[in-house]
């Protein structure tokens, strides 16, 4: 099959298979430029490991650290008629690549909010690893049923506090929109929780506690976001946000439970404002996110998942210098808040317009990483040669 981009809204509806590859193998090699990170996890799980930051979590544990991993997600393989998902085609070249590098790869694909899917991971950290002394809790997804009771809990990308209306990036035809935002109702904002709280991070680590599996200095992180005051009504003061804190409240209690048994530590990570197939979804982020590239690449301080990842592991979580906010945080988003850089977007989001977003917006560069996720426009593939979109994680029977 010869596999070209079919973008439709903030998704691409087909990945290419060795593009998905080379992305992997790109961050692979970053890593091991950036040598070994001492002190680092051996045995790791990532909840929500095929894309973005907890697909460079994986692979920053294995090849900087020499870690054996576990990832879940939930990804659609392909067939000889369509492409799978980006995320299933990541899974399978980190698999490989791991593989051969004689480390243990390990992949489940499913819901990983059910019972049943927390139950295969213990079994297969039981038989193929060692206690975990690293979970990263990094998942995204619209919809959750609650294991316990069956409820089908739906999130919303909704404010909290009246409707917000501000400039919007329009990704199809690059043109700069108003968008209003409608306020959430409170079942909407709780439901949000639901999906994109803390609940299914504490279920998981109870679980792992429960079965024995979890290593004394055991670590925990999840990712979150926190951004410039022009978002707060759409991330931070909005339903996301909300979930949000919810997260932290988790992790400060997961953190004292973890300490008293294990020595251990729960974190919540604020990382950079990127590219991802989650941020994509979320009105007025990606015109930010084209300015914030403009302003940051002109400093030589941009960064992807890969290189912030790779700053969190080995400076942070394992470096000895957490360099924790007031809220127990780490800011691995130091870079993108600095007042010189924030300052230079709320100059340039005052005046950009469809006449000068080339000027002060990195727009190709945004197209650019969003077609990277679904493997496109990597060096050194060829797109008009047949590829397999069969190709699947050795792991996993389908």
């Amino acid at each position: 099959m010869i596999v070209k981009p079919k973008i439709r809204g903030f998704i691409c509806i087909t990945s290419h298979p060795d593009g998905c590859a080379a992305h992997v193998q790109e961050q692979i090699d970053y890593v091991k430029s950036k040598g070994e990170i001492a002190d680092g996890p051996k045995n790791v799980l990532v909840i929500g490991s095929s894309t973005g930051y907890g697909l460079s979590s994986r692979i920053v544990s294995a090849f900087g650290s020499g870690a054996n991993t576990l990832g879940l997600f939930f990804e659609k393989p392909g067939s000889e008629k369509r492409t799978g998902t980006a995320g299933w085609y990541n899974s399978a070249a980190f698999e490989k690549a791991a593989t051969d590098a004689g480390l243990v790869a390990k992949s489940l694909n499913g819901d990983a909010f059910s019972h049943e899917m927390k139950a295969k991971a213990v079994e297969i950290i039981k038989n193929d690893m060692g206690p975990i002394d690293l979970v990263v809790y990094s998942l995204a997804s619209p919809r959750r049923i609650d294991p316990d009771t069956g409820e089908d809990y739906r999130s919303v990308l909704k404010t909290t506090d009246g409707e917000y209306v501000n400039k919007n990036l329009n990704t199809d035809k690059g043109l700069i929109e108003e968008v209003t935002i409608g306020a959430a109702t409170q079942e909407e904002i709780d439901n949000t929780i639901k999906v994109m709280g803390g609940a299914d991070w504490e279920l998981w680590m109870n679980a792992l506690d429960e079965a024995g599996v979890l290593a004394q200095g055991v670590k925990t992180v999840s990712y979150s976001y926190i951004g410039p005051e022009l978002t707060w009504p759409i991330y931070t003061d909005g339903t996301i946000g909300r979930a949000k804190k919810d997260l932290e409240v988790v992790s400060d209690r997961l953190n004292t439970k973890l300490g008293e048994k294990y020595g251990g530590e729960s974190y919540v990570s604020v990382n950079k404002a990127l590219v991802t197939q989650a941020s994509s979804a979320i009105p007025v982020v990606p015109l930010y996110i084209s300015i914030l590239y403009k302003e940051m690449k002109a400093k030589g301080l941009h960064e992807g998942c890969i290189e912030q990842i790779q700053r969190l592991f080995a400076d942070r979580l394992y470096g000895g210098d957490l360099q924790l906010d007031e809220a127990q945080r780490i800011r691995i988003d130091d870079w993108e808040m600095r007042d010189d850089i924030q300052s230079a977007i709320a100059k340039s989001w005052d005046t950009i317009s469809n006449d000068n977003i080339g000027e002060l917006a990195d727009y190709a560069g945004y197209q650019q990483e969003f077609l990277k996720l679904f493997g496109f426009g990597i060096d050194g593939v060829d797109y008009n040669a047949e590829t397999d979109p069969t190709t699947s994680p050795a792991s996993i029977s389908e």
